[in-house]
């Protein structure tokens, strides 16, 4: 079977996770594959579109064409899998209206006529079942051997609160920083350290700011004594697919967290984490994780048990080996 994959970069997490870390597991079980970038002018897109008919599948992840282009793709390629793990028919967070003519177009064009989608949330999947009805739901996961056990539960004089993403989310902890600075108040023994490409500032807690990189992040993590996951209440938030959770839970993390999208799903209230709907229920949580570590250690164990279970590159792997050769036997 031969199968390629277009995608983003080599760099952007969710082609990282969605795509890349399988390819290798991928060639083991004889698949001939290979990446492909998203062109920017159209004399290169041509030029790939017209080799389209050498592969049995096209792989697309998460990029929504416009018709005339898709149209186009569609009629070169023998078989295509959608990919995507973000509401892209809605607005992204903060804007005045979620809803947009022109990415619901493209949206619907797309899956009417693509051969299966792999989604990857129960959310995403119904939002593709009113234009085809072959969609598989696959979690966002992440490879547990590039995560191992934090040791150092034991109590603290100063508590790590933690948050690790993309600069495009430090918006979700912006929001939270008041509330973190009135637990600061009544419990000045923690201090916030956020590993990201871009920084927010305070003058009443401690931040510690830690560029991003692949080779640190595990000791990064792993530094973090509670881990942040913090989103609004709208629609692009439910195509979230929990990838920070994860790495939290890899190392073993605790978790507070906005019960949306998939985050319902990854973190059991009061079990490997809490869940936090308004600034007293974040506010109460905190302040017991920061004074509990028993708890800290019960929970993000749990956590990892919960990755292990469901949400690792070791369970998803054959899933994945399984939708290509369902598309290719068709």
């Amino acid at each position: 079977m031969k199968v390629a994959f277009l995608i983003h970069s080599l760099e952007v997490n969710s082609c990282r996770y969605r795509v890349l870390q399988y390819l290798p597991y991928l060639k083991k079980q004889g698949i001939d594959l290979s990446i492909h970038f998203y062109k920017r002018n159209w004399v290169d897109k041509l030029k790939f579109y017209n080799t389209l008919g050498q592969y049995d599948i096209l792989y697309i992840h998460r990029r929504l064409f416009p018709p005339l282009e898709f149209w186009y793709i569609r009629k070169k390629a023998k078989k295509i899998i959608y990919d995507f793990d973000d509401a892209l028919m809605y607005r992204s967070s903060g804007s005045k209206n979620p809803y947009s003519f022109s990415r619901r177009m493209k949206f619907a064009y797309m899956m009417k006529r693509v051969d299966l989608v792999v989604a990857g949330n129960q959310f995403l999947k119904s939002e593709v079942l009113p234009y085809n009805s072959h969609v598989e739901v696959i979690p966002t996961s992440v490879d547990l051997s590039r995560y191992h056990l934090k040791e150092d539960y034991i109590k603290k004089e100063v508590v790590t609160i933690g948050w690790l993403g993309s600069s495009s989310t430090l918006k979700y902890l912006k929001s939270l920083l008041p509330t973190l600075e009135r637990v600061y108040q009544k419990h000045p023994c923690f201090q916030l350290k956020i590993v990201c490409d871009q920084f927010l500032e305070s003058s009443k807690i401690p931040v510690i700011k830690k560029p991003w990189s692949e080779e640190e992040e595990e000791v990064d993590l792993k530094s973090f004594d509670i881990g942040l996951m913090p989103l609004s209440v709208d629609l692009w938030s439910q195509g979230k697919c929990g990838l920070k959770i994860l790495q939290y839970f890899g190392v073993g993390l605790p978790v507070v967290c906005t019960p949306v999208g998939i985050n319902r799903d990854i973190v059991e209230d009061g079990g490997n984490g809490f869940w936090a709907e308004n600034e007293d229920q974040w506010e109460a949580r905190l302040l017991r994780m920061i004074q509990e570590e028993g708890l800290r250690r019960e929970m993000g164990l749990k956590g990892r048990k919960k990755v292990e279970a469901g949400y690792s590159y070791e369970v998803n792997s054959p899933k994945v080996l399984q939708v290509l050769r369902t598309v290719s036997e068709k």
